[in-house]
Parts: C-alpha cells; sequence; structure tokens
C-alpha cells in the first residue's frame, strides 16, 4: 500500500492535532481528542464533563462544556448560521455530541485497519505483504499517543491501550521480517527495542534469532542472559517457556532454527490428488441432500466455496462428503481429497497439524522444516499456511476436513485456500465460519434404513420384514447403527433376525450388541459427550431421567434444579453438540426436547456412576414439579383443588404460564409423563409424591375416561400408601379406585372399594372423605336401578358434608344424585328442580363441567321424558347421564 499520510487530518498517534489548524484552548483539545477516540460513536455529556474537570467540575460545567463545542465546531469550519455551506461533523445527538470522521482522515482508523490486514497477512502465510501493512500502519505514529493534553479517565486507559497496541504491532512486524530473512537488518533495531522494553520477551525471542541467523549464536546466547537477568533482578521471575526452549535450540544448534527460505517453489504442474475412503458399495439413501449439495458447487448459481455438514455422531456424515465427493469428481480435476481432523484416541488435531496433512496428501513437502517458537504465537502454523496456500492455487480441487470439533481448528486452514470448494463435516454448527452454507444430516427414513439393513445382511432378511423393521427401530434409524447390527446379525447366520431384535431390545445389555469389529457406537457418541463441558455432561445424564422420550423446558430445569433461563442455555449447548433435538410442535408453543433413542441409552449408562443421592434428587424435583403443576391443573378443573405439597415446587405464577388456561389440553400432552413419574416416584421410594400425584390426575382421567393409566397409577399409589402406612392416603386412593370401577360399569368392585375406603375415613374421623364414599356407594345402587336405596345413602351423605365451605362440593354432588333418584324413579318434575339446584349449586363453585352437565339434564328432562303435548305426562327415560360423559342406558352394551 502507498502512503497517503498526507490525507490525515486528525491525529492522535502523537500528539493531538487537526487540519488546517488544531485549537490553541487545552480544553477544546480534551475535548477533540474524547470525541476522536470515540469517533463516530455518541459521547455522553456526563463523560465528556468527566474528562474536562475529572471529579471537580465547576456549577456551570454544562453551559461551559457547550461554549467549548462552539469553539470547536469553528475549528472544524463548521458555520452554525450557514449550515449548507460546511460539511457537518459534530452532530448534538442523545445524550451527547458525536464526530464524525472517515477512516482515510483518521490516523487511529487507519492504524487499526493496516494492522488487522497485516495480521491476516500473517496468518495465512503472506509475510511480504504482512511486513508491508504493518509497517505501514506503525508510520502513522508521531510520538506518545494523545500527547499535548491533560488526560482523563477516558484518554488515560486510551492511551496505555494504544501504547500497547503499537508494541504489539511492531513485534508481528519483525516476526514479518524475520520470516522474510531480513535478520541482520533487524539486529541494531531490537537491541534498540530490548533496552527500551526489557520485560518484553518476544523482543528478546525476536533479537535472539535474528542474531542466531546472523552467525552469532555467542552473541545470542548473551542475549537470553541479559533477559533472564532482568527478569529475575527486576521481577523475580524466570523467562517464560518459550524463550528458554528457544535458548536451549540455540544452544543445540538446532539446524531447523536457522535461516531456511520460506517459500520454495511448487513442483509443477502437481500430480492430481486422490485420498478418499474406499466407495461404500451399500451407500444408501441422501439424494435429496446429494442435489443441494451439488448445487453449491463452483460455477452453479449461488454457489459457495465452503460447505458444513452437520448432524449427529453416526449419522454419516463422512460417507456423504465421501460420496458427494467421488460424484462430483469431474468438477474438480487436480484432486479429492478427505483428511480426518481426530488422531490417536479421538483427540482433535491441531491447525497446524491439519495444514500438514493437508500439505501431504496433495503432494508438497512432507516433513517441513520446524521454525522458531516465540512467545505469543504459532509461527509454525503461519509457515505451513503459506506452504499449503502455495500448493493449492491454481489447482481445482475439493477438500473434505472430516470431523471438525471447532471453529478455531479450521478457520487459519480455511483463510490459507479461500478458492479451494471444502467440506467440512462437524458435530457441532460451525455457525461462525464466514460464508459457509449449512446441510445438517438426520437419521434415514426407516425405508432407507432397513434397505440399508438388507444390504449388509443379505437376502436371508427378506424372509422376516417385521423383524428387520424392529432392528431399524431399535437403532433409532442411524446409519452406524444399523450398519453395526447388520454386521453383527450377518456374522451369526444361527440366528433369527427375531433374536437379534431380541437382543438389541434388551435395556440390560445397553450398547454392548452395538459393536462391530472396529465400528462401535458407544465410543462414536461417547466423542461429543467428551467434548462438552462439566455442566453439559451432568445434564445429558440426568435428563436422561425424563420419563418420556421429549420433555419440556420445566421437566429440564427442575432435574438440573436450575432457573428455566439457565437451563435453557444448557439444554440449547446440548443440541448444538447434536446430543439432544429439539422440536416445536406450533409456532408459539414452547419448545420440546428429546434424545436420540441410542443417546438416551448412553445417558443411562452414564448415570450408573452418578451418586445414588443424585439420582434420586433428580426424581424428587421432576415429581414435585408435576405434582405442582398436575395440581393447578386439577383445580382449574375442580376449584377445590389440591394445595400444592409441602416440599416446595414451581409457585402459582410458573403455574399459571406453563398449565395455561386449558388444562386438558395440558393433561393432555402431558399425560405420559404424569404416568412416568408416578412410577419413577413409587420406583424410588417417594411415596407420598406418588400417591399425591395420582389423585392429582383423578379428575383428569375420570373426565377422559383413561382407564389404563387410571388403574395403573392407583394400584402404585395404593402400593404406596400401604408400604407408607398411611390410611388416609389409602382411603383416598381406593375412593378413586372406586371411581374407575363405577365408571366401569363393575358395581360389585366399586361398592367394595368405596365401602373400605368409607370405613378407613370414619376411623380416621373424616367425615367428608366418609361422605364421598356413601355417595359413590349411592351411585352404584343407582347405576343398579335401585333409587329409593340411592337416595338414603345420598341422604346420609348430605348430612355428613354438613354446612362447612369445605363441604360445598360434596353438597353438590348430593343434590346431583337426589335429582338422579327423582328421574329414575319417574318424577321428572321433582328432577328438573333438583337439577336447576345442582346447576346452581355448580355455578357458585365455578365448575363449569358441573354446570354443563346440569343444564344437559334439565334439556333431556324437557326434551324426551316429559310429553308436554300429552299434558304433561312422565316416563322413565331410556338413557339418563348419570355423571358427565357416563350413562346408564337399558342396552348393557350402550352403558359407557
Amino acid at each position: 500500500m502507498q502512503d497517503t499520510g498526507d490525507t490525515v487530518r486528525f491525529r492522535v498517534l502523537g500528539p493531538i492535532s487537526m487540519l488546517p489548524h488544531t485549537p490553541t484552548a487545552a480544553k477544546v483539545r480534551v475535548l477533540l481528542a474524547t470525541l476522536l477516540v470515540r469517533a463516530n460513536e455518541a459521547v455522553s455529556t456526563t463523560a465528556l464533563i468527566d474528562e474536562l474537570w475529572d471529579i471537580h467540575p465547576p456549577r456551570t460545567a454544562a453551559t461551559t462544556l457547550q461554549v467549548y463545542v462552539s469553539q470547536l465546531r469553528r475549528a472544524l469550519g463548521e458555520i452554525p448560521s450557514e449550515p449548507t455551506t460546511s460539511e457537518r461533523r459534530l452532530h448534538t445527538v442523545p445524550p451527547g455530541y458525536r464526530l464524525s470522521v472517515r477512516e482515510e482522515e483518521f490516523d487511529l482508523s487507519r492504524f487499526e485497519t493496516l494492522r488487522r490486514t497485516g495480521k491476516e497477512a500473517y496468518d495465512r502465510g503472506d509475510f511480504t505483504t504482512a511486513a508491508s501493512d504493518l509497517r505501514e500502519s506503525l508510520a502513522l505514529w508521531t510520538g506518545l499517543p494523545l500527547s499535548g493534553v491533560p488526560h482523563g479517565p477516558v484518554l488515560a486507559t486510551t492511551s496505555v491501550r494504544l501504547e500497547e497496541l503499537r508494541t504489539v504491532t511492531l513485534e508481528q512486524r519483525i516476526a514479518a521480517d524475520l520470516r522474510l530473512g531480513r535478520h541482520h537488518e533487524l539486529t541494531g533495531e531490537l537491541m534498540e527495542l530490548v533496552n527500551q522494553h526489557p520485560y518484553r520477551e518476544t523482543l528478546h525471542a525476536h533479537l535472539m534469532v535474528a542474531l542466531y541467523r546472523s552467525d552469532r549464536q555467542s552473541d545470542a546466547l548473551q542475549a537470553f542472559s541479559r533477559a533472564r537477568k532482568a527478569l529475575v533482578d527486576e521481577l523475580g521471575v524466570e523467562p517464560g517457556a518459550g524463550l528458554r526452549r528457544l535458548h536451549d535450540r540455540i544452544l543445540r544448534s538446532d539446524p531447523l532454527l536457522a535461516w531456511q527460505d520460506p517459500a520454495p517453489p511448487r513442483p509443477s504442474p502437481a500430480a492430481p490428488a486422490h485420498w478418499l475412503p474406499p466407495a461404500t458399495a451399500d451407500f444408501t439413501g441422501r439424494e435429496a441432500a446429494l442435489a443441494t449439495a451439488a448445487k453449491l458447487l463452483p460455477g452453479e448459481e449461488g454457489s459457495r466455496q465452503l460447505l458444513v455438514v452437520g448432524g449427529r455422531a453416526g449419522v454419516g456424515k463422512t460417507a456423504f462428503a465421501a460420496e458427494l465427493a467421488r460424484r462430483c469428481a469431474g468438477s474438480f480435476p487436480d484432486g479429492q481429497v478427505l483428511l480426518p481432523l481426530r488422531g490417536a484416541q479421538d483427540r482433535a488435531l491441531d491447525s497446524a497439524q491439519i495444514a500438514l496433512g493437508l500439505l501431504h496428501r496433495l503432494g508438497g513437502q512432507e516433513h517441513p522444516s520446524e521454525p522458531a517458537e516465540l512467545p505469543g504465537e504459532r509461527p509454525e502454523l503461519a509457515e505451513l499456511a503459506g506452504r499449503l496456500h502455495q500448493s493449492v492455487e491454481g489447482r481445482k480441487l475439493l477438500i473434505v476436513l472430516d470431523d471438525a470439533a471447532s471453529e478455531d481448528q479450521v478457520r487459519p486452514v480455511l483463510a490459507a485456500m479461500p478458492d479451494v470448494f471444502t467440506v467440512v463435516t462437524s458435530r457441532r454448527p460451525l455457525t461462525g465460519l464466514d460464508g459457509a452454507r449449512h446441510l445438517v444430516l438426520d437419521v434415514l427414513r426407516p425405508s432407507e434404513a432397513q434397505r440399508l439393513l438388507t444390504s449388509i445382511v443379505g437376502p436371508r432378511l427378506a424372509e422376516d420384514s417385521a423383524a428387520a423393521r424392529e432392528i431399524v427401530r431399535l437403532c433409532g434409524y442411524l446409519p452406524l447403527a444399523v450398519r453395526v447390527a447388520g454386521s453383527g446379525l450377518a456374522a451369526r447366520p444361527h440366528w433369527s433376525a427375531a433374536d437379534w431384535a431380541a437382543r438389541l431390545a434388551d435395556e440390560g445389555a445397553g450398547l454392548t450388541p452395538f459393536v462391530a469389529g472396529d465400528l462401535d457406537v458407544r465410543a462414536s457418541l461417547l466423542v461429543g459427550y467428551r467434548e462438552i463441558g462439566p455442566a453439559e455432561q451432568r445434564a445429558f445424564r440426568l435428563l436422561a431421567l425424563a420419563p418420556v422420550p421429549d420433555f419440556p423446558l420445566w421437566a429440564a430445569a427442575a432435574l438440573l434444579d436450575l432457573p428455566p433461563a439457565e437451563a435453557e442455555q444448557v439444554v440449547e449447548r446440548l443440541v448444538e453438540s447434536q446430543l439432544l433435538s429439539v422440536r416445536r410442535s406450533t409456532p408459539g408453543q414452547p419448545c420440546r426436547y428429546s434424545y436420540h433413542r441410542l443417546l438416551r441409552t448412553l445417558a443411562f449408562e452414564l448415570l450408573a456412576d452418578d451418586p445414588l443421592g443424585a439420582v434420586e434428587a433428580g426424581t424428587e424435583r421432576l415429581a414435585t414439579a408435576y405434582l405442582s403443576y398436575a395440581q393447578y391443573a386439577a383445580a382449574l378443573f375442580t376449584p377445590e383443588g389440591a394445595e400444592r405439597p409441602d416440599g416446595g415446587g414451581p409457585g402459582p405464577l410458573s403455574c399459571a404460564r406453563i398449565v395455561g388456561d386449558n388444562p386438558a389440553r395440558w393433561f393432555q400432552e402431558e399425560a405420559a409423563g404424569l404416568v412416568g413419574a408416578v412410577r419413577q416416584a413409587h420406583a424410588a421410594g417417594l411415596w407420598l409424591l406418588a400417591w399425591e400425584l395420582t389423585l392429582a390426575l383423578a379428575g383428569y382421567f375420570e373426565a377422559g375416561s383413561v382407564w389404563d393409566d387410571w388403574a395403573a397409577t392407583h394400584e402404585l399409589a395404593l402400593s404406596a400408601a400401604q408400604r407408607a402406612e398411611h390410611p388416609g392416603a389409602r382411603a383416598a386412593v381406593l375412593g378413586s379406585l372406586g371411581d374407575l370401577a363405577w365408571q366401569q360399569r363393575r358395581g360389585p368392585l366399586a361398592a367394595e372399594h368405596y365401602e373400605t375406603a368409607r370405613v378407613l375415613h370414619r376411623s380416621a374421623g373424616d367425615r367428608l372423605g366418609e361422605a364421598r364414599c356413601l355417595v359413590g356407594l349411592a351411585d352404584v345402587a343407582l347405576t343398579d336401578a335401585e333409587p329409593g336405596p340411592a337416595g338414603k345413602l345420598y341422604g346420609q351423605a348430605l348430612e355428613l358434608f354438613g354446612s362447612e365451605p369445605q363441604g360445598q362440593r360434596g353438597r353438590a354432588d348430593v343434590l346431583r344424585g337426589l335429582a338422579l333418584c327423582h328421574l329414575l324413579a319417574g318424577r321428572a318434575e321433582e328432577a328438573l328442580v333438583g337439577f336447576g339446584e345442582f346447576v346452581d349449586a355448580a355455578q357458585r363453585l365455578g365448575d363449569r363441567r358441573w354446570a354443563q352437565f346440569g343444564s344437559r339434564s334439565i334439556d333431556r328432562i324437557q326434551e324426551h321424558v316429559i310429553d308436554w303435548a300429552g299434558g304433561g305426562r312422565e316416563a322413565r327415560p331410556d338413557a339418563v347421564e348419570v355423571r358427565p360423559g357416563v350413562w346408564l342406558v337399558g342396552d348393557p352394551q350402550l352403558q359407557r
């Protein structure tokens, strides 16, 4: 770049100055300097006042500041009375002022741009450009930064930062000159610099290298001695590891430290490079993804030079990239190269190792010389990047960098070959790579997975297609797992496909069956797990306790014992690492997270090593959260719902946010999780949670006639109550089981449960509980077409409910029963009155479901039971809704 320093109008890299005239007043120069170091940004009046007067501003500071601003505007050539005749630079903007300057007229902006381009050139191995840009950036300096004005807090800190930036830039410019063989010219300059900066180890290292390469080995060793003396005597510390290693290499007269031309000519023409794994004969599916990737090739509309192929471990990213390279070989006549980015024990290669591997595969220098290692930089990477750039220049190549661990790992290598079409595969999204297009692979379709399995096992699999479907399902349609399972079955000709499916389904075996030779699903999945942080590893294990395949964020927060916002950050990092999946059922709905089947199996295996208390605590937290939300939802069903347990849990606001105003929908969405939480609580011996959560679900089970889950959870709850020796809980569960048996039209069993529960309630002195059981017994009598005995039982219950507020709902239920007794006895008019009283009571309770049931009953009586045309004659109804959704009719097959 050419020096155009005469175009610079504003200078801060030395004495503050401005063309054509620098303000003479010190305060106005301070104002100018402060606005310049924050050029093109709004600087508040408070910050300006602090800079001008520090902590003791005058009372008229604001007014005086306006005066200084007016003086600066005049110095800038701005005429307030004629704003259109002069370019406006100093703007009044909230909360203060902004000075607008262009990059080419401001020395600091030009310095930062040249420094950045120089560093980028250095990183890609273009040392000539790097040295030129860095030298030009340093030429902009005319002295100590921001000199000639008093410094307040902003200018003082900025001055220190700029001086440090200048020294770092100088060190990198010298490093570039050393790469270009200018060690003789640098010796004198470096001797002066180490005297000025005796504690800068990088400058001492540069001097030692320059002296050694100038055939002055003894002087290089003396330079180290002087550096060590300065550090030990003044600071009490030894030189750093980099400087000590350099000293050892000079003592050994390391020939690799001597000057070598960094840019040997590349053999021309270079032979085509072909480094792809063997073609996979059974490559299956991915046609749509391959077509999408092919559109990104150079020359295609919208093409890019970088494609990132993402997906979880075992999804087939490597096979996909290799297949893409083979299919597109005609577009890359100079070669196709795939380089794995992991070495022994799956450790990620560093950028220098990647560059070296590519050089070897592309036919470059196989063993490049080892450059000097200087503190604070990796010069070997810069040298290798330069050689890589020369090796790929002018060649039409497709390069696959397989299994990248991070953006930082591949970014320097990509910068060295900007014109090469590169495919990067990774478990991580690598969204930080500029200009990349992203393609994420998911598991295979079931039909594709079954086709892959058949191609591996052979024709005998066609005899049992059902078993084949089960095998690929157990593999989660993951290509690696399907390949391993197929290889395992193919190696066992004496096993049937059904037997092998049963082996894979054995939960006790975990991932053990998913190994075939050096193909190991567990090892592949563990790589991603080991690369995440401790918090994410803990989350990956604990979230496996979620009782359903997919779970909401609030369940994750409970399991992890974190606030929802923090839990979301951890869980989203697991999603980014392809260890969890996320879906949103409909726009605006909360996200739900899930494991791939095999990843969940891995999480359970890892969880086995956690302390037992951690697992139990997580289970209890999750069950407590389920209980809180279920009780809140149940209270919306029945306004007299249960209280939140003493053990704590989400508060009312959280419950309202999660459940919303539609408890039925929430119960439906979370039903599997709720039932699973009951099972987990019972298995963990959390008896109180087991029965309380079960009872909170009873209203949903009854309203939806969810008989199977109703029975399963209540049997567990009854067991929990018995083990805890809690008669009250046992009575409540038996009462609910009576409701279930009654709804199933199993009258004798219902009566048995109600009676046992009634006795337990009576023994405990629980009048309301006993009354509810009497209502249940009355309902049994009612469905046995015995309205007389039923009415007596309802009457007994009414006496027990009494007049206390707690019995309000029970009294309403008795009104329902008595109205039904009238109806079944042929007294329709009395039934109408009774149902009217029931509707009034339900409305007072705020129970819309009951009120609607009562209104429906009144309408049916008026329409079907009373013959108004015949003078109001009454008849027994053919069908009666005895509870919401539960019918009593003449045909037993239609009783539900």
